[in-house]
């Protein structure tokens, strides 16, 4: 009984000491993240899932100012100004407009991205990686909400930059979504203009408001 307790004393020690190194460095980067005045990224996007025989790979790329975002992907912007949110789709000549649905806990949207993890997980150390010449520390991160569609979330972080290099997220279903950064620049001149939607150059689109 001494030695079980015993053994149970260290994993509990343990456990806690990886609890606190993962959330120790996710506070570096929230904060290496938030001294920015904004962030552009280019980035691939995996997703899979075995099980239906599923895999879809594609490239994008978003430029993040606080709340506010611009994103380029599968060939649809979206546009948030931070209030509403405009989806331009020039292969169907079509502006979707909506307001703000960040609210959605598994949804983590483009200004999220970088600072979602602050709430709504446990934390504890994962593997270290040696990827193309830099070292990857992993942190994995554990809804607390059990009605969560995400099993876990594996956060990779540049040990040296302090950026995130890639976002591992499985979800219970079997899905597998790999988000990993190609290229991270921040404080870039944008145009003053760039997060505002001109309804100008779409005067031949289609307009779906959405409540």
């Amino acid at each position: 009984m001494k030695k079980i307790i015993s053994i149970l004393l260290i994993t509990l020690s343990v456990s806690a000491f990886s609890q606190n190194k993962g959330k120790s460095l996710l506070q570096d980067v929230s904060a290496k993240v938030k001294s920015y005045e904004n962030i552009s990224l280019d980035f691939k996007y995996v997703l899979e899932n075995t099980s239906e025989n599923i895999k879809q790979e594609t490239r994008g790329d978003v430029v993040m100012q606080g709340e506010k975002y611009r994103l380029n992907i599968l060939g649809i912007t979206r546009l948030f100004d931070g209030k509403t949110m405009y989806s331009i789709s020039p292969g169907d000549e079509e502006v979707t407009i909506s307001s703000d649905n960040t609210g959605e806990e598994d949804n983590i949207t483009p200004s999220k991205m970088l600072s979602f993890y602050e709430d709504g997980y446990t934390y504890s150390m994962d593997i270290e990686q040696n990827i193309k010449g830099r070292k990857v520390q992993y942190v994995k991160l554990t809804p607390i909400d059990s009605n969560s569609e995400i099993k876990h979330i594996l956060l990779g972080i540049d040990k040296q930059t302090k950026h995130i290099y890639n976002l591992i997220q499985i979800g219970k279903n079997g899905t597998k979504t790999t988000l990993t950064v190609n290229s991270f620049k921040t404080n870039e001149p944008l145009s003053k203009t760039l997060f505002t939607f001109d309804a100008n150059k779409y005067k031949d689109y289609y307009i779906n408001k959405l409540d």
